[in-house]
């Protein structure tokens, strides 16, 4: 995009160049920018430090984190998976397999983890989404996606593309997913329908679901979640264990 777009990245406390640390990427919601996790989540550095890994939050502005066709300068889907990714890698002592690399959100940035994840699982082995707008074609003027897709009437076809719920067929084995959503979001439905899909074509997924809204009361609890999550698939069993106890 010809242009330099501004990230947040959270050390371990003891973060050694002498180790390497596997890596998740946070994808924040529409309406907000690089801060928003470290901002509402104040226990990111704990978590990051208790489970050993790097936190990348970067500003996705209201991209909804793919490729515009329309729009040149929204190109977060090469920046999130290609740029970033290379850009960490080459700065900070991480590992570079995608089985040590995730990528979550919530919200606008629950369809960008999953729509980067099943697009680049040469990138990310694990992925994961909380209260995510995981179809967009239900909500064809809201949240600016028209912007980035067009008006959905005279573009319906590149909605279609352009939806996560309609990339599980690209899933292969070996992409690890978590997902959930309250089921008082006005994203419920879209996320039950995505668990369903999943279960269809026998792909494997951690679903839960529980009382709640589109809220950070909600989020401040599922990003705990999902940390242990990948940090387990990551294989740090040891921190995981002293995670537990916090």
């Amino acid at each position: 995009m010809k242009r330099d777009i501004a990230c947040v990245v959270i050390l371990p406390d003891n973060y050694n160049t002498a180790n390497k640390y596997p890596t998740v990427y946070l994808l924040h919601g529409y309406g907000d920018d690089e801060t928003g996790w470290i901002t509402r989540q104040p226990r990111l550095t704990q978590l990051s430090t208790q489970l050993q890994m790097i936190i990348v939050c970067p500003n996705g502005e209201r991209s909804w984190y793919f490729d515009s066709p329309i729009n040149p300068k929204m190109r977060f889907e090469t920046f999130i998976s290609n740029e970033l990714v290379n850009y960490i890698d080459n700065h900070y002592s991480t590992f570079r397999e995608p089985s040590k690399r995730a990528i979550t959100g919530l919200s606008m940035g629950g369809h960008g983890a999953m729509w980067n994840a099943i697009r680049h699982q040469d990138v990310f082995g694990w992925c994961g989404t909380m209260s995510g707008g995981v179809d967009i074609r239900p909500f064809p003027t809201r949240w600016e996606i028209s912007k980035a897709l067009g008006n959905y009437n005279t573009n319906k076809q590149t909605w279609e593309n352009h939806t996560v719920i309609n990339q599980v067929d690209k899933i292969r084995p070996g992409l690890g997913i978590i997902i959930d959503c309250g089921t008082e979001d006005f994203f419920f439905k879209v996320n039950q329908n995505l668990h369903q899909a999943l279960t269809q074509r026998k792909i494997p997924h951690n679903y839960s679901t529980r009382p709640g809204n589109h809220s950070w009361n909600y989020w401040n609890v599922s990003i705990i979640y999902h940390l242990n999550f990948f940090s387990k698939g990551f294989g740090n069993l040891k921190v995981q264990k002293s995670a537990k106890a916090a």
